[in-house]
């Protein structure tokens, strides 16, 4: 890829996650998009290695961690999921819950199970609120979850910075025709969300409503759609991002490639040919 600028045995799934471990003044912390969705074997392990040695303050994955979609195999794959970041225990893991990781009432339990949280929650750190939503099992906001995420940002109205999250992009096609019409959106504007984020598609998206960011992130092993071009947002990687005072400064990283600010990317991909 060309350049564009330069089993834990006996542990708890608490320890695993380190859920809740939180401390002010965080430097950066990583987002990382869908693991599983015929995953590529061997690339979310490369992705980890990776954005470990940058020592983030945590890790907040928007969703897909197992392949899913089957109760009978379900707990096997969650297992499997936790092996693979055992490695890294001491950066606390935030999951958000996708189509492939709930979709029954059986798998809903071992979510909450295996990442420690409810499939709606929020969180702070840093100065920085982030609000999960739950949109694994429907493309439309399920009922009572936009005003969940009222009631939450309503709460935590102070905080300078605010982040919304969830697997699926639902605003995806307002911020495509740029409409800020959009519930979600009118609420973002209301309580001064900087950044909207979700996954699910796989591919890198920006777009920029009233100054509020939105971002599909890229594959962290998800297989890779349409044109699979480096240039169109189709690539495996994970996003840095650092919350220096009020502003927000991501960094987007290709697997053993480019790294480059999200201000390059458009909603076409990237900006800068």
């Amino acid at each position: 890829m060309r350049r564009i600028l330069a089993g834990l045995g006996g542990l708890a799934v608490a320890a695993w996650l380190a859920v809740g471990v939180a401390a002010p003044n965080y430097p950066h912390f990583v987002l990382l998009g869908d693991r599983t969705g015929e995953a590529r074997p061997g690339v979310y392990e490369r992705v980890w290695r990776e954005l470990a040695a940058t020592q983030p303050a945590f890790v907040l994955s928007v969703g897909d961690t197992i392949q899913g979609l089957n109760d009978d195999t379900a707990e096997a794959e969650w297992r499997e999921a936790r092996r693979i970041v055992e490695p890294y225990r001491r950066i606390p893991l935030y999951l958000v819950p996708g189509n492939h990781d709930v979709w029954s009432e059986a798998s809903e339990r071992l979510f909450r199970q295996y990442a420690g949280r409810a499939t709606h929650y929020s969180f702070d750190s840093g100065g920085a609120h982030f609000t999960v939503l739950d949109n694994s099992r429907s493309d439309e906001w399920p009922a009572g979850e936009l005003a969940w995420l009222e009631g939450d940002l309503r709460e935590h109205a102070a905080a300078p910075v605010k982040f919304v999250v969830s697997h699926r992009p639902s605003w995806l096609l307002d911020a495509a025709l740029g409409s800020t019409s959009g519930p979600l959106h009118r609420l973002a504007k209301r309580y001064g969300v900087c950044c909207v984020v979700a996954g699910h598609v796989h591919q890198l998206i920006h777009a920029e409503l009233e100054g509020v960011a939105y971002l599909s992130l890229p594959s962290a092993g998800g297989h890779l759609r349409l044109s699979g071009k480096y240039e169109d947002g189709w690539f495996f990687g994970w996003t840095g991002v650092e919350v220096r005072g009020g502003e927000v400064v991501f960094q987007v990283h290709a697997l053993d490639g480019a790294a480059t600010p999200l201000s390059a990317w458009g909603r076409a991909g990237l900006l800068v040919r």
